[in-house]
């Protein structure tokens, strides 16, 4: 998972990393697993942006693993970091651009959630468990829920061109997952004024 040309030295620091923050969240109950990179598909595809999948395809009998055991999922080797959603946690996929704006609205009602940010662009906000998202969001190709039988890379994993990062960390929230529902409405009200200011400069031109 990690470059190649990396010093040895820093291979073992990001393991050491990768490997504390799994047993971390396995003791407050996140459903961590092991990621590795996805097999090449047909056609010379150089994974540049497809993301970890589970080292196991027994991936769901793995979920509510101790944290004594996930330690040493992370002892030999550098394994991505993910975790599964739908049980613990669920997680809704946007945009930068979307995701900016909600992240701002988040803030003015004094709600912050946990988000973390892909090296592609890509924003992830963590919820609690929902049964549904909003039409208004689930009929956007751009925009994608993650919650059962999926998983989410998490910080500090490695893509080929960066590294998963927290934009707003747990701890902002108390570790604290905010209601599915009310991060939703925050995204369905981001994207009424993106849709707005869209019509605006549509209208201006």
């Amino acid at each position: 998972m990690l470059d190649a040309n990396w010093p040895d030295s820093w291979r073992g620091a990001f393991r050491i990393e990768l490997r504390a923050e799994a047993i971390g969240l396995a003791w407050r109950g996140w459903p961590v697993l092991p990621g590795v990179n996805p097999a090449p598909l047909a056609g010379g595809d150089d994974l540049t942006w497809r993301r970890p999948v589970p080292a196991s395809d027994a991936w769901r009998e793995q979920l509510g693993t101790h944290a004594h055991e996930v330690a040493t999922w992370f002892s030999d080797r550098t394994h991505s970091l993910l975790v599964a959603t739908g049980t613990v946690l669920d997680a809704i996929e946007v945009d930068d651009e979307l995701g900016k704006r909600a992240c701002r609205l988040l803030r003015a009602i004094g709600h912050p959630a946990p988000i973390i940010a892909l090296p592609n662009g890509r924003w992830l906000f963590l919820t609690t468990v929902a049964d549904r998202i909003p039409a208004e969001l689930a009929e956007r190709a751009a925009i994608q829920w993650h919650g059962k039988d999926s998983y989410i890379p998490l910080p500090p994993s490695p893509f080929q061109h960066g590294v998963v990062h927290w934009r707003v960390k747990p701890e902002v929230c108390g570790w604290q997952l905010p209601d599915a529902a009310e991060v939703h409405d925050v995204l369905v009200r981001a994207l009424a004024g993106e849709r707005a200011g869209q019509l605006v400069q549509t209208s201006a031109a």
